[in-house]
C-alpha cells in the first residue's frame, strides 16, 4: 500500500511514518523543508502552509496513492486572541488547505482520504464526563475546533459529491517521545519539582499515546470496513488530573509536589489572571467513547496501555534532558 502523509516531519507524522514503514508500507512524506522527511520515506516539498501548490507538487509520480492521510493543520495555541482574522488563519489552513489536499486526492485517484481531526471539532470547555460518542452534538468553543468542524462538514459534502472514500478520526490529547507544548511542560514541572495546585482536581481527561493513534491511522488506511467513518480514538482509562500527575512522577521519579487547592479557588484566579481558558481545561472533564473503532474494525485494540505510554514519555524524557544537559 501506498501511503501519503502530509505533515510528516511532524509529532504524529513521524511516528506514523514509522509504524507504515515498520510494517511494509510504501510512504511518501509532504513537508515543507527539504530533508526533513523521516526515514525510509519519499520526500515530497511544498512550499505552501495552506497547500496551494499541491497539484504541482503532488507525490504521485512516485507511484499511484491509495490512501492519504492528512495530519498538517495550524494547531491550537494556548492564550491565543482570538479575533475575526485568527478565525480567518486557521479556516485558510485547516479547512481550505484541507480541501485542496481532498480534491487533489480525488483528482488523482485516490481511493482512501484520512482526515485527522481532533475532539476539540465537537467539544468545547464545558464537563463531558459522560464518554463522548461521535454522534455528539458539535459544540466547539474556539477557532482552532470550528475550523476543524468546517473541514469535517466540508469533507462530507466532497465525499457526496464525488464519491472519494473519508474516514475522520478524532484525537484528544496525544503525547508521548518527543511531545511538546503543554505536555512538556507539565513533564517540566513535576520535574523541577514545582508546587501544583491541582490536588483536588478529579477531572478525567482521555489522552491518546502517539503510537496508538499511529496504529489505528494505520489500520484505517487499509482496512475496507473503516471506510467512510468517523472514530474517537483514545487510551484505556482517563485519569484525573492528579492521578495523571502522580503517574508521571512515578515513571521520572521525581513524585509530583500537588497542593489541594479547591477548583472554585483555582477557576478564581484564572478569571482574575486572565488564564480562565486553560483553567477550564484543566478543571473538567473531557472523556471519549472510543468503542466505535474497536467495534467496527472487529476488535482494534490500543497496542500500548496508558501506563505503558506514559513510561515511554518518561524515558525520552529523562534522555532529552542529559542529552541537552539539564539538570
Amino acid at each position: 500500500m501506498h501511503v501519503v502523509v502530509t505533515g510528516a516531519n511532524g509529532f504524529v507524522g513521524r511516528a506514523l511514518c514509522r509504524t507504515l514503514v515498520d510494517n511494509g508500507h510504501r510512504v511518501t512524506g509532504i513537508v515543507r523543508r527539504a530533508g526533513t522527511a523521516p526515514a525510509g520515506v519519499t520526500e515530497s516539498v511544498h512550499t505552501s502552509p495552506d497547500f496551494t501548490d499541491i497539484d504541482a507538487h503532488w507525490p504521485g509520480k512516485s507511484g499511484a496513492v491509495d490512501c492519504v492521510v492528512h495530519l498538517a493543520a495550524r494547531v491550537h495555541v494556548m492564550n491565543e486572541v482570538e479575533t475575526d482574522e485568527t478565525q480567518r488563519a486557521f479556516d485558510q489552513t485547516n479547512l481550505e488547505g484541507t480541501l485542496r489536499v481532498a480534491r487533489a486526492a480525488q483528482r488523482n485517484g485516490v481511493r482512501r482520504f484520512i482526515y485527522v481531526s481532533s475532539i476539540k471539532a465537537i467539544a468545547g470547555s464545558a464537563s463531558t464526563r459522560e464518554p463522548l460518542r461521535e454522534d455528539a452534538l458539535a459544540q466547539p468553543d474556539d477557532a482552532y475546533g470550528r475550523s476543524k468542524l468546517a473541514a469535517e462538514r466540508a469533507l462530507a459534502e466532497l465525499r457526496r459529491e464525488t464519491g472519494l472514500d473519508v474516514v475522520i478520526v478524532r484525537p484528544p490529547l496525544v503525547y508521548g517521545p518527543d511531545v511538546g507544548a503543554n505536555f512538556r511542560k507539565m513533564l517540566d514541572a513535576v520535574w523541577r519539582g514545582t508546587p501544583l495546585p491541582l490536588g483536588a482536581v478529579d477531572a478525567r481527561r482521555s489522552l491518546l499515546f502517539v503510537d496508538n493513534l499511529a496504529d489505528a491511522l494505520m489500520h484505517c488506511a487499509s482496512d475496507a470496513r473503516a471506510a467512510n467513518s468517523c472514530f474517537h480514538l483514545a487510551d484505556d482509562g482517563a485519569p484525573s488530573v492528579a492521578e495523571l500527575l502522580r503517574e508521571i512522577g512515578k515513571h521520572l521519579g521525581r513524585p509530583a509536589r500537588l497542593v489541594p487547592v479547591p477548583v472554585s479557588l483555582l477557576k478564581l484566579a484564572g478569571r482574575l489572571t486572565g488564564r480562565a481558558a486553560q483553567i477550564e481545561r484543566l478543571t473538567e472533564s473531557l472523556v471519549l467513547d472510543s468503542s466505535a473503532i474497536r467495534r467496527q474494525l472487529s476488535g482494534w485494540q490500543p497496542p500500548y496501555t496508558l501506563d505503558e505510554g506514559l513510561r515511554a514519555t518518561a524515558d525520552w524524557y529523562r534522555a532529552w534532558r542529559m542529552e541537552q544537559g539539564r539538570a
